[in-house]
């Protein structure tokens, strides 16, 4: 997290398209930055303790408030409905490297069933009602 905040306060001319789905899924299923408060993971077998370590970082609204970054968005590929959207917005990131122009960042929503220990319905619906709602859809910094 230190190094995105970096490059994009330094104004880096690259894209990063970071995929929340609360959890650290390729490394077994820990505690991420974004996991939900009492969210259960294989770190945090009692959920997210928010006094101990406190509330999800929102890293589209946490960069948005940096002067240099120029495209701040967050997505979902959850539902098909979504998926329009999201494939808009990294086309607008890539668009904006090629210029040479600003900073992109899309932060993608998604589900990961296997380590939330859902079924792959439950997680889109617990995406959908959880996530969604503390994770809002949208743009949050577009270049002038």
């Amino acid at each position: 997290m230190g190094e995105i905040i970096h490059a994009a306060n330094r104004g880096e001319k690259f894209t990063t398209i970071f995929v929340n789905n609360a959890i650290y899924g390729m490394t077994g299923g820990q505690m991420a930055p974004t996991t939900m408060p009492n969210q259960r993971t294989t770190t945090s077998p009692f959920g997210r303790n928010v006094e101990e370590v406190g509330m999800p970082i929102k890293m589209a609204e946490l960069l948005a408030t940096l002067q240099t970054p120029g495209y701040i968005t967050r997505q979902t590929v959850i539902k098909p409905k979504y998926i329009t959207k999201a494939k808009k917005a990294i086309k607008q990131a890539f668009t904006y490297q090629l210029e040479n122009k600003c900073f992109s960042l899309v932060e993608v929503v998604s589900t990961c069933p296997t380590n939330w220990g859902m079924t792959p319905v439950e997680a889109v619906e617990w995406a959908e009602k959880t996530l969604l709602d503390y994770y809002p859809l949208g743009d949050y910094k577009v270049p002038a």
